[in-house]
């Protein structure tokens, strides 16, 4: 089976997609940081292929994306610090970890009594979540551990076939998952650099823990030591390390152009330094590096401030081996 791409702007195709998702079935759709893999939030047989999809670990709990702030009070208890947060950036790539309410199922959670909740700001997966009225519980739409897809035919090319429809509603904006804070503690922490910075977040609320690794039982997406991986060795080198070996087959990312020689392929992600640009075009560019049967990848690593704290991230479990 082929699995259809509809787009995502037309309001048939959202309407099936709804119909879908009521009946049980998974539809990848897009948001603003990449696509996610969605089901039924309140079905636990349909977040339970989610999981078998994907060939995802059980303790690895979902994000549930709602339509909005009031909506998201359903499922989770809001203190008035996550109200002050959700003013500020919702819709938009932040994900809130809260005191779940009995509505959500236990898998969702991977058995948690928390839960990662988060208002998307891409028009076509607010439309999917009001139209099939449920909650919609979403990893990104690839494999476990694999590059995330910022492209319909990403998801296509991993997914398709396994899945009952795809949404394409362009490429992702921000490109890189959304951040993760948690306020079930009694200082904030985050659990996952993302599309809004650390920066941000102190902004509103003052001083924000980093949290350290969780060990073997993750408190919320994107915590695992390896993940958002190439096929491909990936390792990050500073601009001053040796060039390839003659006869190698080496693949390099960068932010800025800089001296390329050794390399039998290059992706620039932002000839400005631009880190907006930069993150919105880095799924990709790992992707087409993958792509390319190189023997190993070369990674320049980011200035660890703003996005580039979220882009250290990826590399640094990308990397992990």
């Amino acid at each position: 089976m082929i699995t259809r791409i509809a787009d995502a702007s037309d309001p048939d195709s959202v309407r099936e997609a709804a119909r879908i998702l009521r009946g049980g079935g998974l539809v990848a759709f897009p948001t603003e940081t990449v696509y996610g893999l969605g089901a039924d939030a309140l079905n636990p047989l349909a977040v339970a292929r989610i999981f078998e999809v994907k060939g995802r670990p059980r303790l690895d709990p979902l994000i549930v994306h709602v339509a909005d702030a009031e909506d998201a009070a359903r499922y989770g208890t809001f203190s008035e610090r996550a109200r002050a947060l959700t003013r500020r950036f919702w819709p938009g790539p932040l994900t809130l970890v809260v005191p779940k309410t009995p509505r959500v199922p236990d898998i969702v959670t991977a058995g948690l009594e928390t839960v990662a909740i988060r208002v998307p700001s891409h028009p076509a997966a607010r439309a999917l979540i009001r139209a099939a009225g449920r909650p919609v519980a979403a990893p990104s739409a690839n494999p476990f551990g694999y590059v995330s897809p910022t492209e319909a035919s990403h998801v296509a090319a991993q997914l398709g076939g396994r899945i009952d429809l795809i949404l394409d509603g362009g490429a992702s904006s921000v490109g890189v998952e959304s951040t993760i804070l948690s306020l079930a503690g009694p200082v904030p922490a985050l659990l996952r650099a993302g599309g809004i910075t650390l920066e941000d977040l102190s902004a509103v609320l003052g001083p924000v823990e980093i949290a350290t690794d969780p060990g073997a039982r993750p408190q919320a997406p994107g915590q695992l030591r390896r993940h958002y991986a190439t096929r491909t060795p990936l390792e990050i080198a500073e601009a001053g390390a040796p060039s390839p070996a003659a006869g190698e087959k080496a693949g390099l990312l960068s932010l800025r152009p800089e001296d390329v020689r050794g390399y039998v392929a290059v992706e620039v992600l932002s000839p400005t330094g631009d880190m907006r640009e930069a993150a919105a075009r880095f799924f990709g560019a790992l992707r087409r590096l993958d792509g390319m049967a190189l023997d190993r990848i070369v990674a320049r690593p980011f200035p660890e401030t703003g996005l580039g704290r979220a882009l250290m991230d990826r590399l640094r479990r990308a990397a992990a081996r």
